[in-house]
Parts: C-alpha cells; sequence; structure tokens
C-alpha cells in the first residue's frame, strides 16, 4: 500500500495537474470537514451540496491536495490541483488505490434486485462461515467481519468506506465477502474501482422507479453493475 499522491492517482484520467504530486496522503476525504493534516480533498457535486464551495475549508483543516471539475479561481501556493472530468469516478480508483487495490484480493460476490438481497447476501455469509471460511458481509443491516459487527450507513457504502471496509476484512484473513449492490450505488459510482468475482440478480420490481425517474432507467442501472464485472465473473439470475 503507497500513500504517495502519485501513486494513488494510478489510472486516474487526469485533465490538468498543477502543483508536486510526490507529496505523502495520510487521509481522503470528501466532506470538508472531515478533511485533516496531509490530506487529500474530493470534490464532488453531490444531490444536496457541491464540494467545490469547500475546497477552502479542507485547505485550512490540512489538505494538501485537490481533485476538483473546475479549479477554484484562487489557487493557493504549495497545494497541488488535479482536475479530472468525473471526481465522481475518480474517487473509487483513487480509494481503491489508497487502500492497495482489496477487492482485487478477495472473492467478492454483489447481490442486486429490487428484493432478496439482504436475506441471500446474510445467506450466503452464514453458510460460508458455517463451512469455516473467514468471511466479510456488507448488508443494509449492518456491516459483518467473522464474528465482529458494525453499524450499516448505507446499503452500499461510499467508495472510501467499501474499499477501507474490504482492506479490514483482508487484514481478518477473509477469503470472501458477500456484499449488496443497490441501484443508488451504480448510479452514485459507489462501486468504481471495485473488482467483483461474481453478480447475483434476485428480481425486479417497481418500487425505486421514483428515484431513478423512469423503469427502463431502473433496469439500466442494475444492468450496469453486470456491465462492470471483469470477463472472468460469474452472473447468476433468479429464473
Amino acid at each position: 500500500m503507497s500513500n504517495i499522491l502519485s501513486d494513488i492517482l494510478y489510472t486516474v484520467r487526469l485533465q490538468e495537474v498543477i502543483g508536486n504530486t510526490n507529496k505523502n496522503i495520510t487521509n481522503i476525504q470528501f466532506d470538508s470537514r472531515l478533511s485533516s493534516e496531509n490530506g487529500l480533498f474530493v470534490a464532488i457535486k453531490g444531490l444536496q451540496a457541491d464540494g467545490h464551495k469547500y475546497i477552502d475549508t479542507a485547505i485550512a483543516k490540512g489538505a494538501v491536495a485537490v481533485i476538483c471539475e473546475e479549479l477554484p479561481t484562487n489557487l493557493q501556493a504549495e497545494i497541488t490541483y488535479l482536475r479530472v472530468a468525473d471526481t465522481q469516478k475518480s474517487l473509487g480508483t483513487i480509494a481503491s488505490n489508497f487502500y492497495g487495490e482489496p477487492s482485487k484480493k478477495i472473492k467478492l460476490v454483489g447481490i442486486t434486485g429490487t428484493n432478496g438481497k439482504t436475506s441471500t447476501a446474510t445467506l450466503l455469509f452464514k453458510l460460508f462461515r458455517a463451512l469455516k471460511y473467514n468471511v466479510g458481509l456488507i448488508s443494509t443491516i449492518q456491516y459483518q467481519i467473522n464474528e465482529q459487527i458494525f453499524d450499516a450507513t448505507h446499503t452500499t457504502p461510499n467508495a472510501l468506506k467499501l474499499n477501507q471496509l474490504l482492506a479490514e476484512m483482508l487484514e481478518q484473513g477473509c477469503e470472501y465477502c458477500f456484499m449488496e449492490v443497490s441501484s443508488h450505488a451504480v448510479t452514485q459510482k459507489r462501486i468504481e474501482g471495485i473488482e467483483f468475482t461474481g453478480g447475483v440478480f434476485t428480481n425486479m420490481s417497481h418500487d425505486h422507479v421514483d428515484y431513478h425517474g423512469s423503469f427502463k432507467a431502473y433496469i439500466e442501472a442494475k444492468k450496469g453493475f453486470f456491465d462492470q464485472l471483469p470477463k472472468t465473473a460469474f452472473a447468476l439470475t433468479n429464473l
């Protein structure tokens, strides 16, 4: 695992670089309030707030590098600015690099569908635990590493939390992880940079059309998860 900025940016499509990329980065944040010394701040245009408005706040709290879609008007000396086309997408790759690409070192199975995600993921987790494997679980109800339980914040956590969890699972010797993949997570690019061993599709109904705008868009979101699977992955459909 490397914390050098240039290494963390591996495979990220940079449109513009201003400043030194040979810096040691100790943390990555997209919430300026959580920024700290030697941090990398990723400015994301969210549904409720635009992170670009809080770049100066992140720097004041210790961020030494900023990834953004639009450069600030006033650039501060000694701060490295990196412009990309899509900060949300870039965050996934950056988080994966920062935590040592954990999804490539564990057998990660994603479960998606309108209903049954939690049940399927939990049953698989319990089955593999009963078979004496070290296993991780990422679900709506809880996150779990073997017998250690953590409170869940989202069905599918953000890219930073997701890679941190996978890295912790590897440290605990986990060979497998079963996780729920929501359609929201796909459209919000929370699984960017994650490599799955396989995907499972449970079913489809009209429950989340309000968020996606149309049933077609909802279907496309679910399909987006399978489109991202590597050619070596398996895909199972509930017939």
